[in-house]
């Protein structure tokens, strides 16, 4: 490489490239220049970031170069609090905010220009490559973004992906061990993170593609109705062009993609009531406990803990569409969802809800008789769980506590009854829509299929289980479920013992909230 030297990862050489240029102090805990310099290991030069720049001088090749994407609107000012503090310690080219630059542009460049480097023999560019790590910074809807934009560029090699988490349910960052209250947004806070990135190990995921087909309707739209504007998360779930080959005349195709859970029902209503408030106020969301405390008081006032009385039985999941299921490759067969379940969730990771477990561990006597596996994050099932109300929810914080758990499966499709109901909600990794449906039409389709995996990174504290990880089949034998309640109709909605679980979003009664009150 012409007009530079490249120094390997042991190299002991002042670098004047790397000296800091900028300051931030915000205070206690804020980030000041001549405390922190620029963090070499995780590096990028400009050139490499920048097409048409050239490289300068001696190049240090970093240990864990990272691309970092930060959602500067989530977390209230945490994610503008955070950015600042990764520019600080980093290339300032190298820390982008979503706001201002969509990850699909920024990712076409970066590898653009490195595919040309290479072609013009430079080594140091494709180690960049080969060591390349991305951190993204916001709610499950923006990681779920940055995903889908990896996977559609169907790399070679694509970097692995590491989650801060700065939403409200925070299930994809718990799920591979990196916590799900909001991070402090100071250097040393963003030091620590850094070091955790180092030490995390790679893991593969399945990734899900959901595709929806309607015929065209002969008046009115049935465009997703996102809460006043699209969600990140929806932007890959969009009409099909003409030309694409999921296209059939006369009909609207949809699709996109998930990578945690896809929801239907009155969870996905009450979370669509969350984001449509919170658009409209947003001054009133600027901490996750407020979020988490709103998020449980919509529960009530949508009827999510009193179901049975204000929720119709049309919209009951067996009365709203016929479902069906592939186990692995083969035939199509009908699944029987139990009476009452007013919520289905084909879940991909073990956490929802804010990191609660809906399948939990079946003991294997349960799991021989109904044929069902481990819940590995890499062996290309989804598991199907059901809920009835909060209230069924609310089991989730005991020990062995999950819901109705009704099937795995390699693909799902949902067959919508004539005219059962002129919409329906839906939500795919925490961003909900409100789905209308055609009254004239019997054969609305929504069909989940397994496409491909991406890579994660996860630390020691990961939840997730992968099925070539040896000791997460050990680790799976000796947890018993005792509980029968799979297919168990019969509860009491109005049961004190209800009334004393804790504190999951979906699922909580906030202090001072008389949910019967709410009803009348």
């Amino acid at each position: 490489m012409s007009g530079s030297r490249v120094l390997g990862r042991d190299s002991k050489v002042s670098l004047p490239s790397l000296r800091p240029k900028r300051s931030c102090d915000r205070g206690m805990g804020g980030c000041k220049s001549e405390n922190y310099g620029l963090l070499k290991e995780f590096y990028i030069p400009d050139y490499i970031l920048e097409p048409g720049l050239a490289a300068e001088g001696v190049l240090h090749m970093p240990d864990f170069p990272v691309l970092v994407f930060i959602n500067s609107r989530s977390g209230g000012q945490l994610g503008g609090d955070l950015l600042t503090s990764y520019r600080v310690l980093l290339n300032k080219l190298q820390v982008h905010d979503l706001r201002e630059e969509a990850p699909d542009k920024v990712l076409h460049k970066l590898y653009g220009n490195l595919e040309r480097l290479k072609s013009n023999g430079d080594d140091f560019a494709a180690e960049i490559e080969n060591r390349l790590k991305l951190i993204v910074a916001g709610g499950d809807g923006t990681a779920s973004w940055l995903l889908g934009v990896v996977s559609d560029l169907k790399l070679a090699r694509p970097p692995p992906i590491a989650t801060v988490p700065l939403g409200t349910g925070n299930n994809l960052p718990f799920s591979f061990g990196w916590g799900k209250k909001n991070p402090g947004t100071d250097c040393q806070s963003v030091k620590s993170f850094l070091d955790q990135v180092k030490k995390a190990k790679e893991m593969k995921i399945d990734s899900w593609h959901i595709m929806m087909r309607m015929k065209a309707p002969k008046e009115g739209s049935c465009d997703p109705i996102a809460p006043l504007e699209l969600p990140l998360s929806l932007h890959a779930f969009q009409r099909v062009s003409s030309t694409d080959s999921l296209n059939m005349e006369g009909y609207h195709t949809f699709h996109g993609g998930f990578w945690n859970y896809f929801s239907m029902g009155m969870d996905a209503q009450v979370s669509y009531a969350f984001h449509s408030e919170r658009k409209l106020h947003p001054e009133k969301f600027k901490s996750q406990i407020v979020n988490q405390s709103t998020y449980a008081k919509l529960g009530c006032t949508q009827g999510w803990f009193c179901a049975s009385l204000v929720h119709p039985s049309s919209r009951n999941i067996a009365q709203l569409a016929n479902v069906k299921i592939m186990k692995r490759q083969g035939s199509w067969e009908s699944l029987n969802i139990p009476r009452g379940i007013r919520s289905i969730i084909c879940l991909n990771l073990p956490s929802f809800s804010g990191g609660l477990n809906p399948w939990g561990t079946p003991n294997q006597k349960k799991a021989q008789e109904r044929d069902l596996t481990p819940p590995f994050v890499d062996d290309g099932l989804l598991e199907v769980v059901g809920f009835r109300d909060a209230w069924h929810g609310l089991v989730l914080l005991s020990p062995k506590g999950h819901g109705t758990r009704i099937a795995q499966a390699h693909r799902i499709r949902f067959e919508f009854q004539k005219a059962a109901a002129d919409h329906t909600y839906m939500r795919i990794d925490g961003e909900p829509w409100k789905q209308p449906l055609p009254v004239d039409d019997d054969t609305v389709v929504v069909e989940i299929s397994h496409l491909g995996q991406v890579k994660m990174l996860a630390t020691k504290d990961c939840r997730s289980k992968s099925i070539n990880d040896p000791s997460s089949h050990s680790s799976t034998n000796h947890i018993d479920d005792d509980d029968d309640e799979d297919h168990n109709e019969e509860y009491n909605e109005d049961s004190e013992e209800r009334r004393k679980f804790g504190a999951a979003d979906t699922f909580r009664i906030p202090d001072g909230v008389d949910v019967m009150a709410r009803l009348s």
